[in-house]
């Protein structure tokens, strides 16, 4: 089984609520919801491609240095294993939109378990509600 790698940000405003976005019809996992972030591009490393992905995704302009590890994901898919890494994101340039088509709501850590997740995603709810609440 491959190992794919990915990462995420959980980005937080100052009211403390966390970014999510839903994924659009046609990819994988339709219609639920995730932590924004995607893959790495070949000799990338996981903080270089989040700072891309977010560009990508939400046209915000994140620095490395505002990404702050804080906890990962590791799940079994039937056709390979993800490895997740989520970074805790409360600094940026810009306003996040939506530039893939997916829809973004902002959640309290503790709402975060009525959003409909992937397996991979949903372990990373409770690292969230002990730190922000």
């Amino acid at each position: 089984m491959s190992l794919l790698l990915v990462v995420a940000a959980a980005l937080v405003d100052p009211q403390g609520r966390v970014l999510i976005a839903q994924r659009p019809q046609g990819k994988q996992l339709a219609g639920l919801w995730e932590f924004p972030g995607g893959k790495l591009d070949p000799g990338e490393r996981p903080e270089q491609a989040l700072v891309r992905e977010l560009a990508e995704e939400l046209g915000i302009e994140v620095a490395t240095a505002d990404l702050a590890p804080l906890t990962f994901a590791s799940h079994a898919y039937e056709a390979f294993h993800l490895l997740m890494p989520l970074y805790l994101c409360r600094r940026w340039r810009g306003e996040p939109h939506a530039r893939e088509g997916q829809a973004l709501a902002w959640m309290r850590p503790s709402e975060l378990d009525a959003a409909q997740m992937p397996p991979a995603d949903a372990p990373l709810i409770a690292p969230l509600v002990a730190l922000l609440g």
